[in-house]
């Protein structure tokens, strides 16, 4: 089951725009586990241009979903973070239960995965100007889920656990557009 924060910069949510987004956003809760509880974080701005922007950010226990979009109408905003959102659940779902027929994995579909990092504003003493510090809980996982959770998230480059060496590694995304790994000696 899903519960909403929806949160509103440079904009009043009203009732109805609230009953919308979660309209919209609820109809993933076919693809979720229907005993857990998630919190999909809603966040609607608006722009002087006559532009809104809608983000939405949800939890799983075994992936981070999050998608935004940009359009002069707020309501097809949330309708296409919507499609964004059902289609990276499918991504994930098909390449999950190919790889588990693949590898003969048992029960991979419940792995725990990458958790949103704590994000804190701090300044460092000795000069450097730290302006945000992100703490990382690392989760076992191949390289091949890695670069997917990457991808799935938008990020140039992505930190996790070899469930191989049960080291950290690191997987990113090269100028030319193939991925690299970068592990640790034993």
């Amino acid at each position: 089951m899903l519960e909403f924060k929806v949160r509103g910069e440079n904009i009043e949510i009203t009732d109805a725009m609230s009953e919308y987004i979660e309209k919209r956003v609820s109809r993933l809760e076919r693809y979720l586990n229907t005993e857990a509880n998630y919190i999909a974080r809603v966040n609607v701005r608006s722009y002087k241009e006559g532009t809104f922007k809608t983000e939405v950010t949800i939890q799983l226990p075994y992936l981070l979903l999050r998608a935004e979009d940009t359009q002069t109408d707020m309501y097809q905003t949330v309708d296409f973070v919507s499609e964004k959102l059902e289609r990276q659940i499918r991504k994930y779902k098909t390449k999950v239960n190919r790889k588990s027929r693949e590898k003969g994995y048992k029960g991979l579909e419940n792995t725990d995965f990458m958790v949103e990092p704590e994000a804190t504003d701090d300044e460092s003493e000795d000069g450097l100007n730290i302006v945000r510090t992100k703490h990382v809980d690392l989760k076992p996982m191949d390289v091949e889920e890695a670069v997917l959770q990457m991808e799935l998230l938008g990020h140039e480059f992505f930190i996790f656990q070899d469930a191989e060496t049960d080291l950290p590694a690191v997987v990113y995304k090269r100028r030319d557009g193939k991925y690299a790994l970068i592990d640790t000696l034993n």
